[in-house]
């Protein structure tokens, strides 16, 4: 209440405020937002007090019409024999739609101040809605932003203790294969990333070229004693 009379109330001073149920951007805002009991009965009443208005506006268009057309017939009769009588009874029926009109008119003077009113009330509910929307909002803004700034943290320490892991993996199996061979890999159940696998096939491959020249010196050697 105190944000309401302290700070809405002034701000809202001399500012022309559109007709909340008939702006579109309104209703996006409320999207999602539940309305109080309050807000909804004045919504409901902004809206009848519309209608009602329309409405009037619309009948006294009626009204005027037809005592135009009145005030035609009057003119057309007056050299009838029985003009006098009709004359009359057209006037009794302008009388009534004046009187209607009167009516119609007061209550239309009325009605603009009056929407006014609970336009205004409206949109007071509308900025002590949006107020609290913001505060719950901001808080749970700042509370992610604490879950994600400890979440990057934690995911800094994860990478390091995995390249750390891998890396003691690399060593373990560079170890092991110079020991068993190629297959540390069955014996150890172990996985490794086409990196890891490049450099450690890497490594292996002058064992395997030194294995290979020494058989093809053998191989020359007994073919040329053969040859003798």
């Amino acid at each position: 209440m105190a944000k309401k009379e302290d700070v809405f109330k002034p701000a809202l001073f001399g500012k022309r405020i559109p007709i909340i149920s008939l702006d579109n951007k309104w209703y996006k805002l409320m999207a999602g937002i539940e309305h109080t009991q309050h807000m909804q009965e004045l919504e409901t009443e902004l809206k009848e007090l519309l209608k009602r208005q329309g409405k009037l506006n619309t009948e006294s268009r009626e009204i005027r019409a037809r005592k135009s057309k009145l005030m035609e017939e009057i003119v057309g009769v007056m050299d009838e024999e029985d003009g006098k009588q009709k004359q009359s009874d057209y006037s009794s029926q302008i009388n009534a739609l004046n009187q209607k009109l009167d009516e119609y008119q007061e209550e239309l003077m009325d009605l603009p101040k009056e929407i006014d009113r609970v336009n205004y009330e409206l949109m007071l509910d509308t900025m002590e809605i949006c107020y609290d929307q913001i505060a719950d909002n901001t808080q749970r803004i700042n509370e992610i932003s604490e879950w994600i700034a400890e979440m990057r943290v934690e995911l800094k320490k994860n990478v390091v203790r995995k390249q750390e892991a891998e890396l003691k993996n690399q060593q373990i199996y560079s170890y092991m294969h110079d020991i068993f061979g190629a297959e540390v890999i069955d014996i150890f159940d172990m996985e490794y990333n086409p990196e890891v696998e490049h450099v450690v096939k890497s490594a292996a491959t002058p064992k395997a070229d030194k294995a290979g020249t020494k058989e093809n010196t053998q191989d020359k050697a007994s073919e040329e004693g053969s040859g003798e």
